[in-house]
């Protein structure tokens, strides 16, 4: 190894599988570290010498990868945090692979992410540093930013304080990126499954499985300290990331949402089942090229990117759509239709890439039978959601423009405009072809 140094935040599948994997297979690293809030899962790493196993579901099979000298901290316990902070202080590489931005200020203000990244910063050794920001969300690295350059400067972190990116020492030489990261993983927890698909355990005394797809064309905002080369060199970078995530979010995560939902109204219980669904399959498909993929190509061909040209683009799509339904990744439908309540959000991937759609003179009519299909999932979870009473006695198939308008406007908790109701009356519209649909 030469000369590098990796911390990582948080310990799922995609640190694990991606930034930690990567860092130990480039050879670049003298020392990768990670910290962790799950004790279990830390000692059994520590128990096992430093060694964890990730398991990589290939085109035709799932492989077990081995990753070795890796060093885990829980940051929660006062001796660990101290290592932690003197290995950021040598850190050359940080990522957070958290559930969302808003761990990364958290009430424990001396433990939080950016309260312990600010005592590495302020006793720096390392000649220069990167930090990636994974979290799903466009602008992740700067949120992350200004959090830790407000404690830097002596005060705590605010969704709405003013920017104050630079203008301390310690942030010279320091850069956030942010990631886009089309890397499909689960965590396995069943041990049948586990021992059906021979899947190896995070390590020995841990009832619990990575499991990663091989795809690993991982776009980051592009590395701009002078003189500075990353140890992770795989990952490719682009001077503005936000078209990428845009592609994202309205054709990889609106597409496996759609498959989600309309996958559970099937019956579906795995991803795969749903690749067998032709008329399923053919809707995905015209949602992903005609619809989201012809409005990104519209908003960003002038880039000159591959992405965003006709061939490119559907290359692009094909290629997701057989790896959404991956045997060997055995995703469940379950999964992809979670979360419906933040998946309908008004500028979230359904109605997002609807809005996009429209935007760009493209009628979305496959994505509208997405945006029902999520509304009949949440009608039947009223409850568990929290729906008012008044709006639990709404049915998906005699649903009118009154009763969805009711239903989107406690949603969005927003007031109705023109351009949203025409999301509303496209939707509405969509509710004899998706009874066909779901009828055997």
């Amino acid at each position: 190894m030469a000369g590098h140094t990796f911390v990582g935040f948080g310990f799922g599948p995609i640190q694990a599988g991606l930034f930690a994997k990567e860092a130990f297979q480039s050879g670049n690293f003298d020392r990768i570290a990670v910290a962790e809030i799950d004790p279990r899962l830390v000692e059994a790493v520590r128990a096992n010498g430093g060694t964890y196993y990730v398991n990589v579901a290939r085109r035709d099979r799932v492989e077990t990868v081995c990753i070795d000298r890796v060093e885990l901290f829980n940051p929660a316990h006062p001796d660990d945090a101290a290592v932690l902070t003197a290995l950021l202080a040598q850190a050359t590489e940080i990522t957070t692979c958290l559930p969302s931005v808003k761990f990364y200020d958290s009430d424990q203000a001396d433990s939080s992410v950016a309260a312990l990244i600010v005592e590495g910063l302020r006793h720096r050794q390392a000649e220069a540093t990167i930090i990636y920001a994974a979290e799903n969300h466009n602008h992740a690295a700067e949120i992350l930013e200004q959090a830790v350059a407000q404690r830097l400067l002596g005060g705590r972190a605010s969704p709405l304080a003013p920017d104050c990116r630079a203008g301390t020492h310690d942030l010279q030489r320091v850069q956030f990126l942010n990631t886009v990261i089309g890397k499909m993983s689960q965590v396995v927890t069943d041990p049948r499954e586990m021992a059906e698909r021979d899947l190896a355990p995070i390590a020995p005394g841990i009832d619990r499985a990575f499991l990663v797809e091989e795809f690993n064309r991982i776009l980051v905002t592009k590395t701009t300290i002078p003189g500075f080369l990353p140890g992770i060199r795989v990952f490719v970078e682009k001077d503005e990331l936000l078209p990428f995530e845009e592609a994202k979010l309205y054709g990889h995560n609106a597409i496996h949402a759609l498959l989600g939902f309309l996958g559970t109204l099937k019956g579906y219980a795995k991803m795969t089942e749903v690749k067998g669904d032709a008329s399923l399959m053919r809707i995905a498909r015209a949602a992903f090229i005609e619809e989201s993929g012809a409005a990104v190509i519209r908003k960003y061909a002038s880039l000159g990117d591959e992405l965003f040209t006709e061939a490119g683009h559907r290359a692009y799509a094909e290629d997701l759509l057989e790896r959404m339904t991956n045997p060997y990744l055995a995703d469940t439908v379950a999964r992809a239709a979670r979360d419906v309540v933040r998946k309908l959000g008004v500028c979230d991937r359904i109605f997002g890439t609807m809005t996009l759609a429209f935007e760009h003179g493209i009628e979305p009519k496959n994505m509208a039978l997405s945006a029902l299909a999520g509304v009949a999932l949440l009608l039947a979870g009223a409850s568990d959601y929290g729906l008012p009473l008044a709006l639990r006695a709404l049915n998906w198939r005699r649903l009118d423009r009154a009763g969805l308008t009711h239903l989107l406007t406690w949603l969005w908790q927003s007031p109705m405009s023109p351009p949203l109701l025409k999301l509303i009356d496209l939707t509405c519209a969509a509710g004899i072809p998706l009874d066909r649909l779901l009828t055997p």
